[in-house]
């Protein structure tokens, strides 16, 4: 499958090594009962919402659930219904910390806006957790402070990039930048980074 992925995208064939990193340290957090939190500005923030939709139901699964989940849901609480049942799909935990808007505007508001995600990361983050930290140019300053505190806290960081990282670069623990510098052309780079990544921790799980 990674060779579909730089077939379709050749110039991520430097990429191939940190995205196979990526994926390991994605499904090893998601073995061990963490979950993936996530921050970036812009187009950057769309991307956090995109991966949650990928992450949190079926993406190029269906992901329904089996009849001992549903036997113990019955068995925890009998008056579940079968529509209920039928229709949930399994999820793997995902935060994209820019959605928080009442949160993020209080704390804008009253502290440091530069630490926006920093706090999100600080009060969310939990040992085997994984922060994705999406930036084009890897110096947005409320991206690498949550890398910062992450790696503070023994959460693993993986950076999203452009060419050349940045100040993210330094900070992150996997980094998978893309090689372009334009704003636009790099976010076009990271979508099918981030799909491949998606498809490949689904197919460990479902």
């Amino acid at each position: 499958m990674m060779n579909e992925l730089i077939k379709r995208y050749p110039r991520l064939a430097p990429c191939e090594k940190s995205i196979s990193q990526a994926i390991e340290k994605i499904s090893e957090c998601y073995k061990n009962g963490g979950k993936l939190l996530l921050c970036g500005n812009g187009g950057s923030a769309a991307d956090c919402d995109h991966i949650v939709g990928e992450l949190m139901k079926g993406f190029m699964k269906k992901r329904r659930l089996d009849e001992k989940s549903k036997a113990q849901m019955k068995e925890s609480f009998s008056n579940i219904d079968d529509k209920i049942l039928n229709g949930l799909q399994g999820g793997l935990p995902a935060i994209s910390l820019p959605s928080a808007c009442a949160l993020n505007s209080a704390f804008c508001n009253d502290e440091d806006p530069e630490l926006v995600f920093a706090q999100g990361v600080f009060a969310l983050g939990k040992k085997n957790d994984v922060l994705v930290a999406i930036s084009t140019s890897g110096n947005s300053c409320n991206v690498v402070a949550a890398a910062k505190v992450a790696r503070a806290v023994g959460i693993t960081v993986v950076g999203l990039i452009g060419q050349g990282g940045g100040e993210l670069a330094k900070t992150s623990d996997v980094c998978i930048c893309v090689p372009e510098c334009e704003t636009y052309k790099v976010q076009e780079m990271h979508l099918p980074v981030y799909h491949f990544i998606c498809a490949k921790v689904e197919e460990c799980f479902f």
